[in-house]
């Protein structure tokens, strides 16, 4: 079923970029499968963290965190396809945000969507539809880029072992990261998911191994970190 998907989601975007390439009036392009990786049309190039909740959730017994976001899935998966991106899977999360506004933390069930074939300008829009649609202030998109991009303002890092109420405990008593990061995620398998500012790195891993997590550095991705809409 997941093979026929992708295989039917891939011929339609192809089917699309197609019809663009061959009019004489278009300018050349990258999106769509022209983005796709070589030999590889199936890696993803991009990943975004979603939601589809708009209310403040402080209590994390809240029967809400127990939304599989399902249906959400598919329809981030078609919106991806309209914009000529390619989603090849998703991650349930449980993720933990402060706002500065507020001056709160809420708990919030989202996901982590990759996207292959997909390069900024697909991105971009693919997160902004999303913003709209769902009333977000803003959708966290993550371009994967080498780590010498010029580009590659961000990196992700994956931290095992690191429960939920451990890492709400942790950013709540600590207001640098608290607002340098304004939150983070954990798999359902208990690992941490942090998406964050090259610049903060070391402020970063000092977080991490503080938690007595164990930083890792075959773990962190590169690339251009935009929240669309901010």
């Amino acid at each position: 079923m997941i093979a026929a998907r992708i295989t039917a989601a891939l011929a339609f975007a192809l089917t699309l970029t197609g019809a663009a390439v061959i009019s004489p009036a278009a300018p050349a392009q990258a999106y769509g499968p022209a983005s796709c990786v070589p030999g590889n049309p199936l890696q993803p190039t991009a990943e975004l963290f979603a939601t589809d909740n708009t209310a403040t959730i402080t209590d994390p017994t809240d029967p809400r965190l127990g939304d599989q976001l399902q249906q959400f899935e598919i329809e981030v998966d078609a919106t991806a396809l309209t914009e000529l991106g390619l989603p090849v899977g998703s991650d349930l999360l449980d993720g933990i945000f402060w706002s500065s506004d507020t001056g709160q933390t809420t708990y919030e069930r989202s996901r982590e969507f990759r996207l292959a074939c997909t390069d900024a300008k697909n991105l971009f829009w693919i997160a902004d539809d999303l913003r709209v649609r769902y009333h977000q202030e803003s959708v966290l998109s993550f371009l994967l880029l080498p780590a010498g991009d010029p580009q590659a303002n961000g990196f992700t890092v994956s931290v095992p072992g690191i429960d939920r109420t451990r890492f709400h405990d942790a950013l709540v008593a600590d207001p640098v990261v608290r607002d340098r990061l304004g939150g983070g995620s954990v798999t359902q398998s208990g690992t941490l998911v942090l998406v964050a500012d090259r610049a903060d790195l070391d402020t970063v891993r000092d977080f991490v191994t503080g938690l007595g997590g164990q930083w890792d550095p075959s773990t962190l991705q590169y690339g251009d970190r935009e929240f669309v809409g901010s």
